[in-house]
């Protein structure tokens, strides 16, 4: 008991850890990121509450009119040019200095084409880019200042000359002059002209953001109180501008600190509430599946897991949300679990999501409904095509949806963006192919599907096959139970499957010693010759012996569970009974005629007991009529209660009561009397069956 609650305390301590580790990572990315900033497109309606302006908010041109301000004040902006006098001064004084070493060269010609270089230079030498500017239309005027210069003047773009035009002009001139020596001067020319005029970017920048700023100062104010936005509203260009305002004030102020500290708190409270909820559900209303560690680790870490995924997209590409298998929570849960585990977890994942996911609302409406749709159509999946029919269904329900609120929200389909049908699509081929995910998470975390349940229960199985061969009556003993635990199972709510399974396989280690139980003789018995200690070991071995073959095919956990327990820790009455009446003491020790259980820890198990003991009991019957098997179930399950077999395990009396019912009406079909004819009718011949485990009459606890 010591060692129980122990582990039941590790349980509790291990569960909250996975709940304050879920929530410390989930926060570190869910209200750490993207989650702390409001997230909107211009275009789209705003999916927040009513937002008023905490202080005065200046109306600024949005993107569109900021732009045309923009171009239209670049396009008339006039650069900035500083005239290089040391260039200019250089270039005349090599000019001079050649031209006065042509001895044919007349003063006066001389000082004219000094004169007109000297013009040239004065007025400013642009460069070839310049000149392209010019030439495409881009420059229309020019700011012209020298460092010795006050007042800065603009000159026509179109007047100023390139290296080329200013020779070209000198070379007109001097053509007039008819100069003997004209090819020397106009090399000279050509060689020492160089560009006077030299841009200068920085000034010219500071201006044009200056002019940029007064050009596009607020054109208004929202004042302190006034609604900036509403929920629903459009994101036209001009509130996105006013909310990228208000954004940049609050950080400009300081402001938003406080209120982010407030808004990563409260969503840290947020998921701790949403998680703490899901934790009290499934220690409420599903305690087994909460006293199993691995199984709550593996919804944690397939809640994390998820939602981490779902975030990073988020953060990389918001649009390929619609992508996201979600529906793959509530089938893989359910498949695992159940119903109402397999939604819970969806709509948790749902919930986290959305603190990450545009337009928040229409994506929760859309994804309850794709999780009801997932469980409804995925709910008993015994065939890997329902999961192709499953993710039909919900692309419909996605398309339906995102159609319809659309349509409701804008008024018409031309706001439906077509190529998210397409994401849908290619979700729910995802989503067909969810078989593998399972099948690999089956093998991880150890759980079994009702696929693989099913594929187990094919009687073509090797270990089915060979207790056909080696145990054909044990093999319809399988069968038969099969049929009855089935069938109250459906009748309680259990797992059918499961249940179907554990029957087929809880008897396979009757193989090593088939004749030893009367269902498999032929008129000779081999406990006659034995002992009732020896007979009771060899009886109860076919307990451990099938759970040694179930670890050697490699079945699932639960049908080991299943074996081991289908008689929990009955006698084997019958044997203990012959002992007493062979002792001279009249007094025999209980534990080599005892099984070694433990007693059913799940309804399915306990639902096995009963239909195996039940079934086997009623071979005995002279007359297996309604009274007599009636009377014989009451008999058997009661005691069986009395014993506190079912003690562990979550059925009530409702449950058992309901299982008796089934139990009885099963059985009448099995054992129905059939009308006599004249040629059927033999003389009655008394033919006891040898005790053994399985057809003991009256014999409660064993098979």
């Amino acid at each position: 008991m010591k060692n129980l609650m122990k582990q039941s305390l590790k349980t509790k301590v291990s569960i909250m850890f996975l709940i304050a580790l879920t929530v410390g990572v989930l926060s570190l990315f869910l209200v750490g990121g993207t989650s702390d900033k409001l997230v909107y497109i211009e275009g789209r309606p705003w999916n927040y509450p009513k937002l008023i302006a905490p202080f005065e908010i200046p109306i600024e041109y949005d993107s569109v009119e900021t732009k045309h301000i923009e171009d239209s004040i670049t396009a008339n902006f006039a650069p900035f040019f500083s005239l290089k006098n040391d260039a200019k001064e250089e270039a005349l004084s090599n000019i001079t200095s050649s031209l006065s070493n042509i001895p044919s060269l007349k003063s006066a010609a001389r000082n004219k084409i000094i004169a007109n270089v000297d013009s040239m230079l004065s007025d400013g030498i642009i460069d070839i880019e310049t000149q392209n500017k010019i030439t495409q239309g881009t420059v229309s005027q020019i700011r012209l200042y020298t460092s010795d210069d006050i007042d800065v003047k603009k000159v026509d773009a179109a007047q100023l000359r390139s290296h080329e035009v200013a020779y070209k002009e000198l070379r007109d001139a001097i053509s007039q002059m008819h100069l003997a020596d004209e090819r020397q001067v106009l090399e000279i020319l050509y060689n020492n002209i160089k560009p006077t005029l030299d841009y200068d970017a920085a000034k010219s920048e500071a201006q044009l953001n200056e002019a940029h700023k007064l050009a596009l100062a607020p054109h208004g104010m929202k004042l302190k109180g006034e609604r900036i936005i509403d929920y629903g509203e459009i994101v036209t260009p001009e509130k996105y501008t006013l909310l990228k305002t208000y954004e940049r004030l609050l950080e400009e102020k300081n402001l938003d600190n406080s209120m982010k500290s407030f808004s990563r708190y409260g969503n840290i409270v947020l998921l701790f509430l949403i998680l703490l909820a899901y934790y009290l559900f499934i220690r409420t209303l599903v305690p087994n599946v909460f006293k199993s560690l691995r199984s709550m680790v593996f919804l944690f870490s397939f809640i994390l897991l998820f939602v981490l995924i779902v975030y990073l997209i988020s953060l990389l590409r918001p649009g390929f949300l619609y992508i996201v298998p979600f529906a793959l929570v509530p089938i893989v849960v359910t498949i695992f679990f159940n119903t109402s585990v397999g939604f819970l977890t969806h709509m948790v994942v749902v919930l986290l999501s959305s603190f990450v996911a545009p337009e928040s609302i229409d994506f929760v409406i859309m994804q309850f409904l794709a999780g009801i749709i997932a469980i409804v159509s995925i709910k008993g999946l015994m065939q890997r095509s329902q999961l192709v029919v499953c993710a039909f269904f919900i692309f419909l329900c996605y398309t339906i949806t995102y159609v319809t609120q659309h349509v409701v929200r804008y008024g018409a389909f031309e706001a439906v963006d077509w190529h998210v049908i397409l994401y849908f699509a290619v979700n729910c081929i995802v989503l067909s192919f969810a078989y593998f995910g399972i099948f690999i998470l089956e093998k991880i975390f150890g759980f079994t599907s009702q696929v693989t349940l099913v594929e187990l229960s094919d009687i073509n199985n090797e270990v089915l096959r060979e207790l056909s061969e080696n145990c054909p009556g044990t093999f319809q003993h399988s069968l038969q139970v099969a049929t009855l635990a089935g069938e109250a199972a459906r009748q309680i709510g259990a797992n059918v499957q499961l249940v179907r399974a554990g029957a087929m396989y809880h008897d396979i280690g009757k193989i090593d010693n088939p004749a030893f139980f009367t269902e498999n003789q032929s008129g000779v018995n081999p406990h006659d010759v034995l002992k009732p200690e020896q007979s009771a070991a060899i009886v109860i071995s076919h307990v451990t012996d099938g759970l040694r073959r179930a670890e050697k095919a490699k079945l699932p956990q639960v049908i080991k569970d299943l074996i081991v327990q289908h008689h929990g820790t009955g006698k084997t009455r019958y044997f203990y009974n012959k002992a007493l009446r062979q002792s001279a003491t009249g007094v025999v020790p209980t534990e080599p005629y005892t099984y070694p259980g433990p007693n059913p820890s799940s309804r399915e198990a306990a639902i096995l007991m009963m239909a195996d003991s039940c079934e086997a009991a009623t071979k005995s019957l002279s007359n297996p009529d309604e009274q007599s098997i009636t009377e014989m179930v009451d008999k058997i399950v009661e005691a069986q209660i009395a014993d506190g077999m079912f003690s562990e395990a979550p059925i009530s009396f409702k449950d058992i009561t309901e299982v008796k019912k089934c139990l009885i009406k099963r059985l009448l079909t099995f054992y129905h009397t059939r009308v006599s004819y004249p040629d059927d009718m033999k003389p009655s011949v008394s033919n006891e069956p040898a005790p053994s485990d399985d057809t003991q009459p009256l014999i409660v606890n064993d098979d």
